[in-house]
């Protein structure tokens, strides 16, 4: 078997009342945490509010997003996502990344390789 090396979480849901966000959030920090590459994706246009700084609700999302992002795990969103929603780069949190749909097929063919971790949450 494979050492994993890299993990790409997948977050399509972003539902202030579910446990997604949380787990795609907590699963980032703990793999950063072992030295791993991750990246979260986010897509889908409930997706895509992950990335979106300034959100209202009962959960401090943006601050679990900076950990994250300091840690070193990479934050990308759906540009079509985003799109869908009206939202544009400048409402988005600092350093997280939008990127298109060539971007996004292809990051998921390169997390087949033998040694990546594809994860839904």
């Amino acid at each position: 078997m494979a050492k994993v090396t890299k993990v790409l979480l997948l977050l399509k849901d972003m539902v202030y009342e579910s446990t997604a966000p949380q787990h795609a959030l907590r699963f980032a920090r703990c793999y950063r945490k072992r030295g791993l590459e991750t990246t979260i994706l986010a897509w889908g246009p409930m997706g895509a509010i992950l990335t979106k700084k300034n959100k209202v609700g009962t959960q401090n999302y943006d601050a679990k997003v900076q950990e994250c992002l300091d840690l070193g795990v990479k934050i990308k969103c759906c540009e079509l996502a985003a799109s869908i929603i009206g939202m544009t780069p400048d409402e988005m949190i600092p350093g997280t990344e939008i990127i298109t749909t060539k971007e996004l097929t292809d990051m998921l063919l390169q997390y087949t390789e033998e040694g990546q971790l594809i994860m839904y949450v």
